[in-house]
């Protein structure tokens, strides 16, 4: 049990920690003073709008972010050196997301493995003291749910995010392309969870994330048909994709309770 709230408050700490970087350097190079603030995107306002102070916010994620490499550090004193990949990459991610990823094309892919796929992998080897292919497989799902998250919650902020420099797909690929990647990514989702009850990877249980594939094909076709269109346009679908993203795994999550209950 203390292995568990110790991994959720580290995954806690280096979440904010990564969100109030993101902030600070966002402010630092002028975008959160372009983009236009929605309930998804664009930043939270605080920097821009004088609320808080930069240095202060700065020193918060970066204790934050020690906070969570100490709990980190703990686990690699305990359970082993295995776990240093997941920590150098979260960590390296974490701090130089603004600076760094997000301008190299790998933003997307970053928050999927380290949100989504990192996460799992790291609490399942912080229980058992070792990796399995069930949690990998088991990690997918999450891991491109949270990818889908980041892109379509990048549209409103295209011209903004390219004058400062960053270049994640939406601006590499265009709108029209982003959202063709949208559905593919999103089917993908779907397909990991079918394919992994079928081969026994994944619980039985776990068939109930596909309770969210009607919400999904709407955010689908809201993102292939209202891509270019104003922010305003753009907001249910980006409403609707948070929702698949945290639907969908709540009902995996219930998925995997259920299949242990029903084990025992």
């Amino acid at each position: 049990v203390l292995f568990f709230i110790l991994a959720m408050l580290g995954l806690l700490l280096i979440h904010t920690s990564c969100n109030v970087l993101n902030d600070y350097f966002d402010y630092r190079c002028g975008i959160d003073k372009e983009t236009v603030r929605t309930p998804f995107s664009g930043g939270s306002g605080f920097l821009a709008t004088g609320a808080l102070v930069p240095r202060d916010v700065y020193i918060l994620g970066v204790a934050c972010f020690g906070i969570a490499g100490g709990i980190g550090l703990f686990f690699l004193t305990i359970r082993g050196w295995a776990l240093l990949p997941i920590l150098i990459v979260g960590g390296a991610s974490t701090y130089f997301y603004s600076t760094h990823v997000a301008r190299w094309t790998l933003g997307e892919f970053s928050a999927g493995i380290n949100l989504g796929v990192l996460p799992v992998l790291g609490t399942y080897f912080v229980q058992s003291g070792s990796y399995s292919w069930e949690a990998l497989i088991g990690s997918l799902p999450s891991g491109i749910l949270t990818y889908n998250l980041l892109l379509i919650n990048e549209y409103p902020d295209v011209e903004p995010d390219k004058r400062a420099g960053r270049k994640n797909l939406v601006i590499v690929l265009g709108k029209r392309r982003a959202s063709i990647l949208y559905l593919v990514t999103s089917a993908l989702v779907y397909l990991c969870i079918i394919l992994g009850v079928i081969f026994t990877v994944l619980p039985l249980g776990t068939l109930l994330g596909l309770l969210t594939m009607p919400i999904a094909l709407k955010a689908v076709r809201g993102a292939l048909s209202k891509y270019d269109g104003k922010g305003e346009d753009f907001l249910p679908v980006m409403g609707l994709n948070v929702m698949v993203v945290l639907v969908t795994q709540a009902l995996l999550a219930l998925g995997y309770l259920l299949s242990g209950y029903w084990a025992h």
